[in-house]
């Protein structure tokens, strides 16, 4: 639906956006992830036409940005980091305004600002001043807007940034109602959104893609070796370093001793292989008390951390 091609961005001698390349399917929630400065919001305006790029294309069904960007910016919908909102105005006001701009026939208009009042939670704050809301309650309303003219495509900047839990939480659940009928692509800091509502993750890194895939994708693509932590009582540095390092198949044994006496080790594994029963089997032959074993998983964190700091 989407084709990015050697997409670049320069703001005088500053490359922002390195000419990157990637499709977006129909229907696909797409998580556009990186550090700040990497290019994320650059590369959204480029896709929105709102700023024009310095060199490669970019084509939205049968449309190019170059030659039809009214075609493509009548497909999109798009929520900046701070929803342009006019705070004096009520909810209703103001979503019956936006319709008006957007030239909705007049007989679908009130069902259209019904159907968005219902499915982002705005029943409730209809006819109250928008610059009397919550920052939640004012992200919903941008969403409503962008939404209004019911567009194929919806692209959300920072969509729960300065929000707490709850309202993480509800936005996330609009934006997976959401991805079920339109194609979402949705830039974030916050990881744990892209996890639970992203069927693919783009990770940029200093205006270039450094990652492109699903979640099992880059967990595959990470070289990331298996850790076993385990936390001990009654036991000693050199004894358990010993005896977890003989199973085989543990590569190495890190250890630090915390205040209360408590030793925490991480074994390390050479292959994904599942070493916990054999480490439980080892450790029952000892007088070591066992407080905690647990297998680490990969995270999208992990990857992001593997893959965006520096070495």
């Amino acid at each position: 639906m989407i084709h990015v091609e050697n997409l670049t961005k320069h703001y005088k001698d500053i490359c922002a956006v390195d000419q990157i390349n990637f499709d977006i399917h129909k229907g696909e929630i797409l998580g556009l992830l990186g550090p700040n400065g990497a290019g994320k919001t650059t590369t959204l305006r480029m896709l929105t036409g709102f700023l024009r790029p310095t060199a490669g294309n970019i084509r939205v069904k049968d449309f190019t940005i170059e030659e039809n960007p009214l075609e493509i910016k009548k497909l999109l919908g798009y929520l900046p980091e701070s929803a342009p909102l006019y705070h004096d105005m009520i909810v209703y006001d103001y979503l019956d305004f936006v319709a008006n701009i957007r030239e909705i026939d007049r007989n679908e208009k009130l069902k259209r600002i019904k159907y968005l009042a219902d499915l982002c939670g705005l029943n409730d704050v209809m006819h109250q001043p928008i610059g009397e809301l919550s920052k939640g309650f004012k992200q919903r309303v941008g969403l409503a807007h962008a939404m209004m003219s019911d567009p194929e495509i919806l692209v959300l900047d920072e969509p729960t940034s300065g929000l707490d839990p709850n309202q993480i939480i509800e936005i996330r659940e609009i934006i997976k109602r959401i991805g079920k009928e339109k194609t979402v692509i949705l830039s974030t800091h916050i990881l744990s959104e892209v996890e639970a509502a992203c069927d693919r993750v783009v990770i940029i890194k200093q205006g270039k893609i450094i990652a492109d895939g699903s979640m099992e994708t880059l967990k595959q693509s990470v070289n990331r070796k298996n850790r076993i932590n385990i936390l001990l009582l009654n036991s000693d540095y050199e004894s358990v370093k010993k005896e977890l390092g003989s199973i085989a198949g543990v590569e190495e044994v890190q250890m630090e001793t915390n205040n209360e006496g408590v030793l925490q080790a991480s074994v390390i594994c050479r292959s994904s292989a599942d070493l916990r029963g054999d480490i439980y089997r080892k450790i029952k032959e000892t007088e070591w008390i066992l407080i905690e074993l647990y297998q680490e998983t990969q995270t999208l964190e992990n990857i992001f951390r593997e893959l965006t700091t520096e070495n």
